[in-house]
């Protein structure tokens, strides 16, 4: 298994591919290697399937399964958004919820109605903080040759990121065929940080938009109940649910002074995930 140092280096332009590059075995390690060593794994008893941890410099923290691929649910939506902002089509051009952005696989509900009119940035936001489906939909819907190429492009973009334990499906994660292995979700995870928009769109916890002509309001609220807690600085984050995914949380957040990549896959109970990150953070912050 090759060593995640190589997903991490810094500096990296939010409108290049990343550039993969594996390391020789023998390689110098870096120099604060030994970090993590007073900590112990077995002392951390998480609930979610799979788990991964990674600081900056790629070493790993704590895993858990993370070779297992499994359904991500709306953790999709981070790539959706990566294959928006690398499309360059227009940020600014309005785009209108129709029939065809409804949800066919879960039945889910969505408080953007037909005819709601928004402009593609604003939708990005709205899938990546709200993970709003129809929001999500509608930009594959508008994407140059239709939804099937869009979904052509994430499966491309998964590729060229290394992601070898992954298939996308769908742009709003709603299909349970969106599947990622933990570490191929840490790559895309550190791979989002490097656009400055899906960071702003994914912490932001609350917005508001105006859908309807002469309509008033809709006010929109972050899914990651963590940023209303000023114990946590997270700097990237996205949710995921579905019955076959269980619920999932990403994140890249500061704990003890360092920037970690945290991946949380397949939690059942609706407040795993976060008892999970308060688990990690607690077990970091004690060095044990």
């Amino acid at each position: 298994m090759l060593p995640l140092a190589w997903l991490f280096s810094s500096n990296i332009a939010a409108e290049a591919p990343l550039q993969l590059a594996s390391l020789d075995k023998n390689s110098s390690r870096p120099a604060d290697q030994n970090l993590w060593g007073t900590l112990n794994p077995g002392k951390l008893k998480l609930r979610s399937a799979s788990a991964l941890i990674v600081d900056q410099s790629g070493q790993i923290v704590y895993e858990k399964k993370a070779d297992e691929p499994r359904p991500i649910a709306s953790i999709t939506k981070l790539m959706t958004a990566m294959v928006i902002m690398d499309s360059r089509l227009p940020l600014q051009q309005k785009i209108t919820i129709t029939k065809e952005d409804r949800d066919l696989l879960q039945l889910t509900g969505s408080r953007l109605k037909y005819g709601a009119t928004l402009t593609r940035q604003q939708l990005v936001h709205l899938a990546l903080m709200a993970s709003e489906n129809r929001a999500a939909n509608a930009l594959g819907r508008t994407y140059s040759g239709g939804q099937s190429a869009f979904v052509n492009a994430m499966n491309r973009k998964a590729r060229e990121l290394g992601m070898t334990n992954s298939e996308f499906a769908d742009p709003a994660g709603l299909d349970a065929g969106n599947i990622a292995s933990a570490r191929d979700v840490a790559i895309m995870l550190r791979a989002a940080q490097a656009y400055p928009f899906i960071r702003e769109a994914t912490t932001t916890r609350v917005t508001s938009v105006y859908p309807y002509k002469g309509r008033g309001e809709l006010r929109f609220g972050n899914t990651n109940r963590l940023l209303k807690n000023k114990a946590w600085d997270i700097q990237l984050s996205k949710t995921g649910y579905l019955n076959e995914a269980g619920r999932c949380l990403v994140m890249r957040a500061e704990i003890a002074d360092q920037p970690l990549f945290i991946v949380l896959l397949n939690s059942y109970g609706k407040l795993t995930p976060f008892g999970d990150s308060n688990r990690i953070r607690n077990w970091i912050e004690s060095g044990t």
